[in-house]
């Protein structure tokens, strides 16, 4: 038998084989993170060397967008305002809400001047409110003192066309020759309609009525009550045309110019109404916490006091409703105006006669018929002609247009909830005459939006489900209860008057600024050129490796400093020295366990894995009541205070990750090689 002598081959082991190779493309990946953060910290440097290598080569090289830090008031110059609201017309239990509210638009109009990031504070002490204001960079600070200082603007707007500026007088002039072709178009009408042309056709053909193939023109009730169609009225009258001809002249109005044909009239009666509203929890825009039981006691009640002569102090004390300065004055009613049981129980008042309890969806009334009027109706057939108007010349036009009810006729908003779904809402009241006119506005608007602007801009557009009388609303959608809390802050801060004025003005240069930035970074720079040489010289090459982790370190937070915008500031920059300063001191503690190790017996590979894993509990627990710290700092301190706490915080969590993770790669990288094996440059002395 051949006995075969084989020689033993150091082979080894694929497992090994493979974690060498795992240690080393980590190791390689973290000092291309180095290079690419780096890159991406300082855009500039690598535009210029790509547009070098463009240059001598051909080769396209992709640019970066070099747009610089964010830099704070102290670093980049800027004005430091301080404000204090007058908060003598508000109730005190209001004042904390208002004051928010003007924060709120504050801070809205100082993003309309670009500010990479306004700091817009509130501070509220021995009743005196004051808002505080940092823009960094702002340079016309006049203005932006003028404009912060403007008392909130409320306004509603209905859906329309409204010029966003002046037209110029060319835009007149076309505007002026455009009217009178469509004056001459429409006489051409009139004059085929008034020489017998089936008038029926001349509709279909040439009226622009949206409704007009179910209507085919004809409107009826009109009276010369009737804002939209009183010049249509006022034509027949002034012609005394009789029925089925057509009106010898064309009619102006609202929606362009009219060719009419008078068809029939009709006598009405208009009826002058108060009332009392009592509602319950869960009728259309009601805001009580009454139940059905309470309300329907409470009507009776008033039933029993209520007389012509009392009826209006009785209606300021118990209704629902604010209507005419809350004496429930309606004023004229037309037939149908009103919905259909309260309209049928007036129709049947006589004069000077209260109703029985009538109840609708908006609650319970009483309903006083004050006076009665004869007014005649008139139903007409018409063709509805275009008339150009100024905006259809002005391209620059709003989509919106004003209406007369603005922020002066709302007494306040408020969260709640609806009973129903728990689902947050915001409840509007108006005085007396707001109420009138929001009841007027929502009339006119059903199944169309409001549009709510604050200082020119929209913060919400609600749409009208059905007309809303007695000055109170409620607003609601799909709202979370801070977008519901935001909404009722604007509303409010339109509604109350609240003026601020100017008490502190502060301006730092931009050349102050420019110097502060230079110092800061040459500070920095010469702490971390110590702190390298530090480490080199008491600790070699673990001290070298540290050096080289600690670049991707600061590379790493000027590059979160990018991706979430963070604002530096002066003592910004003193927490990210500070956070250097605790990367460090973890580099130092795990090189003195790595010592302690190896000065115990253990050799070189052990002594360095055991003083990583030693380390780590005292590391950790050392950053975490760091982070804390800072957390309490940013959550309860100034502005000034949060800068430095946040680049803090940054900077911790960050140096957990360089410290144990980085410049341990980096170390069982070298130490793979035999001639980094030598105990000397670990600054341990040799067995």
């Amino acid at each position: 038998m051949q006995t075969w002598k084989l020689k033993k081959r150091n082979v080894s082991r694929p497992s090994e084989l493979n974690r060498k190779w795992k240690t080393r493309l980590v190791g390689i990946a973290l000092i291309l993170a180095t290079l690419v953060t780096g890159v991406y910290d300082f855009p500039v440097a690598w535009n210029k060397v790509a547009e070098a290598a463009q240059a001598k080569t051909g080769w396209s090289v992709p640019l970066l967008n070099d747009q610089p830090f964010r830099l704070g008031l102290d670093l980049q110059g800027g004005t430091h305002l301080v404000y204090e609201a007058d908060m003598s017309q508000i109730p005190e239990e209001d004042r904390d809400n208002a004051l928010e509210g003007v924060r709120d638009v504050i801070e809205r109009r100082v993003n309309a001047f670009g500010v990479a990031e306004p700091v817009v504070q509130t501070t509220s002490t021995g009743g005196t409110y004051r808002v505080i204001v940092e823009l960094a960079g702002v340079l016309d600070v006049k203005e932006a003192i003028a404009q912060i200082g403007e008392t909130p603007v409320l306004e509603f707007k209905e859906p329309g066309q409204e010029l966003a500026r002046d037209a110029t007088a060319e835009e007149l002039a076309q505007l002026e020759t455009a009217q009178a072709a469509d004056r001459a178009t429409a006489a051409d009408v009139l004059r085929r309609a008034r020489a017998g042309e089936n008038f029926d056709a001349l509709v279909a053909e040439l009226s622009e009525d949206r409704n007009k193939e179910l209507s085919k023109g004809v409107l009826d009730g009109l009276s010369l009550a009737s804002p939209l169609y009183a010049p249509m009225v006022q034509a027949i009258v002034d012609s005394v045309t009789q029925p089925g001809r057509v009106v010898p002249k064309v009619v102006d109005s609202a929606e362009g110019l009219m060719v009419e044909k008078y068809v029939s009239q009709e006598q009405n009666t208009d009826m002058l109404l108060s009332h009392i509203l009592v509602c319950w929890n869960g009728t259309t825009g009601c805001t009580s916490e009454y139940g059905q039981i309470d309300a329907s006691l409470s009507i009776e009640k008033v039933k029993q006091e209520a007389t012509p002569e009392n009826f209006a102090e009785l209606a300021k004390q118990y209704s629902s409703d604010t209507s005419g300065d809350g004496t429930g004055d309606l004023g004229w009613v037309a037939p149908g105006e009103m919905v259909p049981s309260f309209d049928l129980a007036a129709s049947t008042l006589a004069v000077g006669q209260i109703s029985d309890v009538v109840e609708t969806e908006y609650g319970y009334h009483l309903i006083y018929k004050r006076d009665a009027r004869p007014v005649t109706t008139y139903t007409v057939q018409r063709i509805l002609l275009p008339l150009t108007d100024i905006t259809d010349i002005v391209g620059d036009v709003s989509p919106w247009k004003n209406t007369e009810l603005s922020g002066k006729y709302l007494k306040r908003s408020a969260v709640q909830f609806d009973p129903t779904t728990s689902a947050p809402i915001i409840s509007l009241e108006f005085n007396g005459e707001g109420a009138d006119l929001f009841g007027t506005l929502t009339e006119r608007l059903v199944g169309q939006p409001i549009a709510i602007f604050l200082d020119g801009e929209v913060i919400s557009s609600p749409v009208v489900n059905q007309a809303i009388y007695g000055g109170q609303a409620v607003i609601s959608g799909d709202f979370t209860l801070e977008e519901a809390k935001l909404l009722s802050q604007r509303l409010n801060a339109g509604a109350l008057p609240v003026p601020v004025n100017l008490i502190s003005q502060e301006t730092v240069g931009p050349t102050l600024g420019l110097v502060s930035l230079q110092r800061s970074v040459q500070a920095a720079l010469i702490g971390f050129a110590l702190v390298v040489l530090f480490m080199a010289t008491v600790y070699r090459l673990p001290g070298l490796l540290a050096a080289l982790a600690l670049v991707l370190y600061a590379f790493m937070n000027l590059a979160a400093y990018r991706v979430f915008g963070v604002t530096i500031t002066l003592a910004g920059i003193a927490g990210f020295v500070l956070s250097l300063g605790i990367a460090v001191d973890a580099n130092v503690l795990i090189f003195e366990r790595f010592r302690d190790e190896f000065r115990s017996g253990r050799e070189l590979v052990p002594a360095m894995d055991d003083g990583f894993k030693r380390a780590w509990a005292p590391i950790r627990d050392g950053h975490l009541t760091t982070l804390i710290s800072a957390v309490v700092l940013y959550s309860f301190s100034s502005s000034f205070v949060r800068g430095f706490a946040l680049t803090l915080a940054i900077g911790v969590l960050l140096s957990l990750f360089t410290a144990i993770t980085v410049t341990r790669s980096y170390m069982v990288n070298v130490r793979e090689w035999k001639w980094f094996k030598n105990p000397r440059l670990y600054s341990l002395k040799s067995k």
